[in-house]
């Protein structure tokens, strides 16, 4: 019979933060990290690509990844539980109810989101991510000064996100990030980044910093 590994560490459901939250229910990162640095959120981390390697290479950051598919999460939280990465976690759940309940606002120095499901069919649109209300919802745990990271390889879809942040009023867009070579098979933002560059496909990259005063219409 296989050993039984012990996730949890690594990969929380909701029902598993109640040691982590503060008195005023918010979550607490000097409890679920350890330590009192800057937290950034990976919304849809999936195997984590992005939350092993930026937690490799940034100690003295905190990665929190929110993935709907326990599948796909808890395959990524067993790489971070082997390499003991003090630094990275991951919430099995709705990026949405994290946001709305869980996370504090103004209390994230970043957040991530790579190629979101663009659910291609008309019929299906609603159910994307990006919206009014996620842009707001956001905005609204971004620490002034922080940072909205969005690639997609959609052309259609990474329009439509533009034009919501560019005209939201507690964004300013940032120039886009250039795309820079890979130094191996895993120098990539997420997996879905290497197999889509490497078939030679377009990636647009936006990149957006909450501002403090709202802007004017």
């Amino acid at each position: 019979m296989p050993d039984v590994v012990d996730l949890r560490p690594s990969f929380l459901c909701f029902d598993d933060l109640t040691p982590y939250l503060a008195d005023d229910g918010w979550l607490d990162g000097p409890k679920l990290f350890g330590n009192a640095n800057p937290v950034e959120l990976d919304v849809g981390c999936g195997r984590g690509m992005f939350l092993f390697n930026a937690s490799t290479t940034q100690p003295k950051r905190n990665f929190l990844g929110v993935e709907l598919d326990f599948t796909e999460g808890r395959r990524g939280a067993k790489r971070l539980f082997k390499r003991r990465q003090p630094n990275a976690r991951m919430i099995g759940g709705d990026a949405n109810y994290l946001l709305d309940h869980l996370v504090r606002p103004d209390s994230v120095a970043a957040v991530h989101v790579y190629f979101p499901d663009p659910w291609w069919k008309r019929k299906h649109r609603r159910r994307r991510l990006f919206t009014d209300l996620f842009a707001d919802r956001v905005a609204r745990v971004l620490q002034v000064g922080g940072l909205l990271h969005m690639w997609t390889d959609v052309a259609d879809y990474f329009e439509i996100v533009k034009a919501l942040l560019d005209h939201h009023t507690l964004f300013s867009p940032l120039p886009q990030p250039e795309e820079r070579p890979a130094a191996h098979h895993l120098d990539y933002q997420t997996s879905f980044e290497r197999t889509r560059r490497q078939a030679g496909l377009p990636i647009d990259r936006g990149l957006w910093q909450r501002i403090s005063n709202p802007i004017t219409p």
